[in-house]
């Protein structure tokens, strides 16, 4: 039996609200727009900021696709879950809710829910590669996302593999 994390739980529901349901409907810019979140591209670090009861995203403008999305999920988390200014915040905080953030971009980019209904190819290499294609992320983002799948949902994993030698893929 399998369990998803609070993480997963909220990525999901809140996909599931905006009518996200599949990996093509993942678009920062319209996740933005449904949450009323303002976008902004500027020559800094991305960041979330809040003002006046409005959340500000603003990413690095020159940021590739991929880096876009995922400045924009671990931003989001910021923006959803975090509030008050890192500035004076302990340095330990800091860390922990970058941690979170961080995390919470993994789930993001590639949702649990979405990743479970695919069919992933056998092998490492070109498990990372199809989510890179599918979920529009980084062979680094990708290969984290795998590792934690992977270790958190082996029992579906390893139906999928029984399932694929079943039918002969293997």
């Amino acid at each position: 039996m399998s369990f998803t994390t609070h993480t997963e739980d909220f990525i999901k529901k809140l996909y599931t609200q905006l009518g996200i349901f599949l990996p093509s409907q993942l678009d920062f810019k319209e996740i933005a727009y449904k949450l009323d979140i303002q976008l902004y591209y500027w020559e800094n670090p991305s960041q979330a900021l809040f003002f006046k009861g409005k959340v500000y995203i603003f990413l690095k403008e020159d940021l590739n696709e991929q880096e876009m999305w995922q400045d924009f999920c671990h931003e989001l988390c910021h923006a959803l879950w975090h509030s008050g200014s890192q500035r004076k915040m302990p340095y330990s905080w800091i860390e922990y809710q970058e941690w979170k953030a961080n995390s919470f971009m993994l789930h993001a980019c590639v949702p649990t829910f979405m990743l479970k209904k695919l069919l992933l190819p056998l092998g490492e290499k070109k498990a990372v590669q199809f989510i890179c294609e599918q979920f529009n992320v980084e062979p680094e983002v990708a290969y984290k996302r795998l590792q934690h799948y992977s270790e958190n949902h082996s029992d579906e994993r390893y139906a999928l593999l029984e399932r694929s030698n079943y039918i002969g893929l293997c």
